[in-house]
């Protein structure tokens, strides 16, 4: 091994002597540098070797490469460089090459060598390294769009990308990605062949016999690749990528109504393609040079409303929920649009609530939709309608706690009579051990601000004796909350003497009864040391911050500073696992006035 390593060292000298003799670096510098590869060697040729060992070496001598890079712009030296960094760079391709060879299954190792290839290495080291990296990994359709892409763009050879795409195809015959890709770039192909052509001709240069192919300049070789890709791949999506990569340029008229024609013939039966012929209405041409702001808005409207009229074309064959919600989506869209002119904005709002109406009458309208269905009826002050679409959204969607939620919230807001049957309705209806907290937090909300103080009281009885623990504990504190508010202390203290022995319990229960304790004239130590003894018996063995708040109150005025030390002395034993060493900072802290 040291053999090895010395001749590797050996083969460094002409390099830093180089280095030294131009000035970019000194002798000092020299010596360290050799002293640092010395170790790193070493590291790269053990028995047992390490990833990371290659790592570090390979990133240390791309830093000697930058460090040597800004040294020459510094002093204005540009010479020598076969001599001074191609050395380096063979040397880290050697090491990359050792790395990616023993572990071949690192995909970053070998994008590594590939970016670094690009900065610093030859058009024909990037070649090799992306040949090899296929070669281990043509399961990866990104790998093989990459390596293409930097054939074409980084070499500027279009033909071995094209070699690349059809390799990549033979591993992967349906991938949707590797054919978008390969038909951008024969489209890429072509237009940089017209632009050269464009250039001859202005600089009037005569190419002798070697003629511009008019079928390639024209794309037809990316139509041969669409035509391929749409035989193997079928759906409307995929036809409309391929469509909206050829519209990017401007010499594809011929491509892009050929790829319309198959969409429209092939595709009657998916919404896609229906979505996007409606689409399209809105950049027909319209009223040439309208200037006033009305005179737009009617355009507009118009436009709109032949999209609208395809999208009713497509419902007579295609009566399907994917069709429906791309209606729904495009009239929702084109309502959220910013318009200073009332008359299209009403005629939008109006669109959108006719369609909203008839999706919910063929019975396929989406839960989200109902939401937006009530925004819009609320934001226009119709709050008989929004009730009525309130109520039918909760019977089609009788087991999503969201609609249930969003419904009942609407109903409180508007202040029905029907919230308080519907709350009933949604507690039959959906998993209560599950689901049901947030409906009977939003109950206990409502009932505190409109029902009569018996109905109140009764509601929170049954909430308490619930079987699921978090809405029995939940309960306990929205009960003490409306205990003090409605009762004040003498109710509220009553009512936590009432279920302070009644588990389960949450640490907001007792801090709610601290905190209504300390808003007295003059609280009492002795209720507060009460109320945080039972907290510390039911969250003490977790909780730091609940010691550290009982060791903050025994220290405040109304408390005893001596029984401090006692509670940290009960902390520290009573306190699990991390908490205890997070107590004993926190309470070092506070000690030292830092806290």
């Amino acid at each position: 091994m040291a053999d090895i390593v010395q001749q590797r060292l050996e083969d460094r000298i002409p390099a830093l002597e180089q280095l030294e003799r131009v000035g970019l670096f000194t002798n000092k510098e020299v010596k360290s540098m050799l002293k640092r590869s010395t170790a790193l060697e070493y590291k790269l040729h053990r028995t047992v070797q390490s990833k990371d060992d290659f790592i570090t070496y390979i990133q240390h001598e791309i830093n000697v490469l930058e460090l040597i890079k800004k040294r020459r712009a510094r002093i204005g030296y540009h010479f020598k460089r076969e001599e001074i960094e191609n050395p380096i760079i063979h040397r880290i391709n050697h090491v990359f090459r050792r790395a990616t060879t023993k572990w071949q299954e690192d995909v970053q190792l070998w994008l590594s060598q590939v970016a670094f290839n690009k900065k610093w290495g030859t058009k024909s080291q990037l070649s090799k390294v992306l040949s090899s990296m296929l070669a281990i990994h043509p399961d990866k359709p990104a790998l093989w769009i990459m390596a293409a892409k930097c054939e074409m763009e980084d070499r500027n050879s279009s033909e071995s990308a094209r070699h690349l795409f059809l390799r990549a195809l033979r591993f992967h015959l349906e991938n949707k990605k590797v054919f978008q890709e390969y038909f951008r770039m024969e489209l890429m192909h072509a237009e940089k062949l017209r632009k050269q052509q464009q250039e001859l001709e202005q600089a009037k240069i005569d190419v002798g016999e070697y003629n511009f192919s008019t079928e390639i300049l024209s794309g037809k070789l990316a139509e041969v690749v669409y035509r391929d890709a749409a035989q193997k791949i079928k759906g409307a999506e995929f036809i409309l990528s391929l469509l909206q990569i050829a519209a990017i340029f401007d010499f594809t008229k011929e491509l892009q109504d050929t790829i319309l024609q198959d969409l429209q013939s092939q595709y009657v039966d998916d919404c896609m393609m229906w979505d996007f012929m409606a689409k399209r209405e809105l950049d027909a041409a319209g009223a040439p040079e309208l200037q006033s702001a009305k005179g737009r808005a009617s355009d507009t409207d118009r436009r709109e409303e032949r999209c609208c009229v395809v999208y009713e074309e497509a419902l007579k064959s295609l009566n399907t929920e994917a069709m429906w919600i791309c209606y729904v989506t495009f009239c929702l869209e084109r309502y959220k649009r910013k318009t200073n002119v009332t008359q299209l904005k009403e005629k939008r709002k109006e669109r959108l609530l006719r369609v909203l109406q008839s999706t919910h009458d063929a019975k396929l309208l989406q839960e989200t939709f109902y939401k937006n269905w009530l925004q819009v009826l609320l934001s226009s002050g119709d709050t008989v309608s929004a009730t009525q679409v309130a109520i039918t959204a909760t019977q089609r969607f009788s087991q999503s706690v969201e609609m249930w939620s969003f419904s009942l919230q609407t109903l409180v807001h508007l202040e029905s009579t029907e919230a308080g049957h519907l709350f009933q309705e949604a507690l039959k209806h959906v998993n209560p051990k599950v689901e049901s907290l947030p409906l009977w937090q939003l109950q206990a909300d409502w009932s505190m601000t409109s029902q009569i103080p018996e109905d109140t009281e009764t509601f929170f009885q049954k909430g308490l004796l619930s079987p699921v623990p978090a809405v029995s504990s939940a309960m306990k504190e929205k009960y003490l909350e409306w205990s003090y508010k409605t009762g004040g202390y003498k109710r509220a203290r009553k009512t936590f003497t009432s279920l302070h022995e009644h588990r389960p319990f949450t640490k907001t229960f007792f801090m709610k009864m601290i905190e209504i304790e300390k808003e007295q004239e003059t609280p009492k130590m002795s209720n507060l040391r009460d109320y945080y003894e039972r907290a510390l018996r039911e969250f003490g063995y977790s909780d730091e911050d609940l010691w550290m708040e009982y060791i903050k109150e025994e220290l405040g005025s109304h408390g005893n500073p001596e029984n401090c030390g006692k509670l940290h002395w009960r902390a520290v034993k009573t306190l699990e696992g991390e908490s205890v060493e997070h107590f004993t900072t926190k309470y070092t802290l506070l000690q030292t006035g830092h806290m």
